[in-house]
């Protein structure tokens, strides 16, 4: 033991002596702390200095920064990069990366090293000894906090050279890998934002923050119907910004959260934990402190009744952007256009060409140097879109590179979410006529060319990828140079069309109602969605309406402000809609009263329609597994906790129903975490009946009882014929028969007129 930790013992210990009041943390204060993580760090000469722990406010893997690769870097100085943004209500006071790595033995230690760069200045760099060449090394790499900004980019590169002589700039032993399970971490200290609705949507949704969405919802009591639309249009509204991350939206009922931020609704004389509606006759929107954490920020969104609190609501989604200060009053919103089916914004259009440049930012669209990696554009189809004798989705792409003076491989690849679909020859200038030559521009020359993306290979979230790929001509020893002055573009002007398909599909498939909440999300605003919900809805039962609205302005990236919130008690609010049915245990009437449509039942005991799709292994997709159901089970005790169904509507025709149910409220909770889904679920929802069991979801039925869509009558003729053999052949006796019988009597009435004549 140093001198230093010596004098600090006796001090502490004659100070316990002294004051027998002194609290009983102090009593032992170099074991606590030690136990709390500080370190003794030698001195030169100086004794010993005790370093705080580092504790992080914050971590993620370089696979959760969007890495789904191990990092290969290549090359005298290959790099690859992610990156990493701070809150904007936090500051970055320590930082560092728990680095997972192995290098090629080829490597001299003199001469390489692996720098780890954020924002382009240098770090970190760790040395690259003979000793553990060839094997995976841990390394903790401390990064200073001023490097940190609120947007970030973390690159690995690799300094790296094999000989002291001439050496190939891209030999095959110059190479590191970094394991994408290597995490960064960041110790923060919060910050107090003023209170200014300018700054929405933060705090409440920073788009720095990678990570899922959790924003508590907040009411006085039970919410009414109108109240619970109110709250769907911000959920869903927050749920389109939070985009990939996804969202849940726990709600209290009468109390505030003890920190963090919330969204609180209060219509009439309610309050919650002493705040009250503003005094004033008008819906209101205003932006103040949590009284329980003074980081905190609570957004109310206020109004006399259930109607002033639906335009405060559709103010905030629809107008945020305008607002500012801490209170902003509302006195009229109005809807200027109905939305029209298939709009989305998220959803790639379907009634005309898309140009590519409406996909992404236009300096995405443009790369530099021989393996510059993907040009990504983000595409999601309408989940309708009807495939049958269509030859593929018709991509015309107009593209710019740079032709090498001599090369045989240069292409650029197309594919699609990681599926190689085509590649197309990049010609060298030796391989080019004299016309084109001339067409040269800044070097680079632009060229068309029509192809069709088969749309079985495009899933309904994907992602299109552009890859230009150059030769390297080796010129020779101690010859070969890098010059990197090879450039890609995709023209924006480039277009992608699916104009040429009709919107028709099998139903139930509950796995595009996980995937795009279809058929609810065909009208991206929901005005054709009715949602009918237990009279006196739970805080879990209300939580769960709010994640699906939620998810569903993920998919069309509008706010749900059309919805109807409803009891069901009348038939007529019910008719020529589209219906999503919340229910615990016996307290959802409707579906006692639609018993003969539903395929399961929990309610007191539990009762399921099977199909052979239980005893079938593997995973299936989509309605080429049909299984009707063959039998029923009836439980009395140890049911699945949960279950999603669909089924048509018994009131309109064409019209979809989707019941979640559960035996208990706290069941509603693994619904919806089921449907948003992750690593911890090795399947998803799929046909017609779907049990939730914790992390498992096992698919029962796969029925297919309707369609819903337009294909004309002739094409909806002969796709009905081509799926009914029978038919076919009626028919095609039928057509024998007559053109038979008109040729019989168009020959005996020219035999008549021969004779007559």
């Amino acid at each position: 033991m140093s001198h230093t930790r010596n004098g600090l013992s006796s001090l502490f210990l004659a100070l316990s002596l002294a004051l027998p009041w002194l609290p009983a943390w102090a009593e032992e204060p170099v074991e606590a702390g030690a136990e709390a993580g500080l370190e003794a760090v030698e001195g030169e000469g100086e004794g010993e200095e005790l370093v705080p722990e580092f504790v992080p406010t914050y971590s993620a893997s370089l696979k959760q920064l969007g890495v789904n690769y191990t990092m290969h870097l290549r090359g005298i100085e290959g790099s690859d990069s992610v990156s990493f943004d701070v809150r904007a209500d936090q500051v970055v006071s320590k930082a560092r990366v728990n680095l997972e790595y192995s290098y090629s033995p080829a490597l001299l230690p003199d001469l390489s090293q692996i720098n780890l760069m954020i924002n382009d200045q240098v770090a970190a760099s760790l040395p690259v000894p003979k000793e553990t060449a060839g094997t995976l090394q841990q390394q903790v790499l401390d990064i200073p906090p001023h490097l940190i900004t609120e947007f970030n980019r973390l690159t690995l590169q690799l300094i790296g050279h094999y000989t002291m002589m001439c050496e190939d700039p891209l030999h095959s032993s110059l190479w590191a890998k970094v394991s994408n399970t290597s995490e960064l971490q960041l110790e923060t200290t919060q910050i107090a934002l003023p209170d200014d609705l300018a700054k929405l949507p933060l705090p409440f949704f920073d788009s720095r923050d990678s990570r899922l969405l959790e924003l508590p919802f907040v009411f006085a009591g039970v919410p009414d119907n109108r109240t619970l639309e109110a709250a769907g249009s911000v959920s869903s509204w927050f749920g389109a910004l939070a985009s990939y991350r996804g969202a849940r939206f726990p709600v209290s009922l009468g109390q505030l959260p003890e920190q963090g931020h919330a969204i609180v609704l209060l219509n009439g004389p309610a309050s919650v934990g002493g705040i009250e509606v503003p005094a004033g006759n008008g819906p209101s929107l205003t932006l103040m402190a949590n009284p329980n954490d003074p980081y905190g920020k609570l957004l109310l969104i206020a109004g006399r009744d259930g109607e002033q609190l639906k335009q405060a609501a559709l103010a905030l989604v629809s107008g945020s952007q305008v607002l500012a200060g801490a209170q902003a009053r509302i006195e009229r919103v109005d809807s200027l256009a109905p939305r029209k089916p298939y709009d989305a914004p998220n959803w790639l259009p379907s009634d005309r060409p898309v140009r590519l440049g409406e996909l992404t930012e236009a300096k995405r669209l443009s790369v530099a140097g021989y393996n510059p990696g993907n040009i990504e554009l983000p595409m999601r189809l309408p989940p309708d879109l009807f495939n049958w004798r269509e030859k593929g989705v018709p991509l015309h792409l107009k593209y710019r590179y740079t032709p090498q003076p001599v090369s045989t491989n240069s292409s650029l690849l197309i594919s699609v979410g990681g599926k190689f679909i085509k590649s197309l020859p990049l010609p060298s200038q030796e391989n080019l006529d004299e016309s084109l030559l001339a067409k040269l521009q800044d070097e680079s020359l632009l060229r068309e060319a029509e192809l069709r993306l088969p749309l079985e290979s495009l899933p309904l979230q994907s992602t299109l990828q552009l890859r230009f790929m150059y030769d390297y001509i080796k010129q020779g020893e101690c010859r070969d140079i890098i010059i990197d002055n090879m450039r890609g573009t995709i023209e924006p002007d480039s277009t992608l069309d699916l104009s040429g398909y009709d919107h028709f599909i099998a139903m139930p498939n509950l796995g595009v109602f996980q995937n795009s909440g279809f058929p609810f999300t065909r009208m991206a605003d929901l005005s054709e969605t009715a949602v009918v919900v237990p009279a006196n809805a739970s805080a879990e039962e209300v939580s769960l309406l709010l994640d699906l609205l939620g998810r569903f302005g993920e998919s069309t990236g509008l706010p749900a402000s059309a919805v109807t919130v409803t009891q069901g008690e009348q038939d007529a609010e019910l008719e020529d809609k589209d219906l999503l049915i919340l229910a615990t245990g016996s307290n959802q009437p409707l579906l006692t009263r639609w018993a003969d449509w539903l395929p399961a039942q929990i309610n007191g005991r539990a009762s399921f329609e099977l199909s052979d799709l239980v005893h079938r292994m593997s995973y299936w997709v989509g309605s080429d597994s049909r299984r009707p159901a063959r039998s029923n089970l009836v439980l009395g005790s140890g049911a699945a906790g949960a279950y999603v169904t669909g089924f048509e509507s018994p009131l309109t025709s064409e019209r979809s129903v989707v019941v979640i149910a559960a035996n208990a409220p706290e069941n509603l909770v693994e619904v919806s975490a089921a449907l948003r889904g992750g690593e911890d679920y090795e399947q998803s929802l799929q046909g017609s009946l779907a049990v939730v069991n914790g992390t498992r979801i096992n698919s029962l039925v796969a029925d297919e009882h309707y369609h819903v869509g337009d294909l004309g009558w002739f094409r909806y003729l002969q796709w009905l014929l081509s799926n009914n053999l029978s038919w076919m052949l009626l028919l095609t006796a039928l057509g024998i028969g007559l053109c038979s019988l008109l040729l019989f009597y168009s020959l005996r009435a020219r035999a008549r007129a021969r004779l007559n004549g």
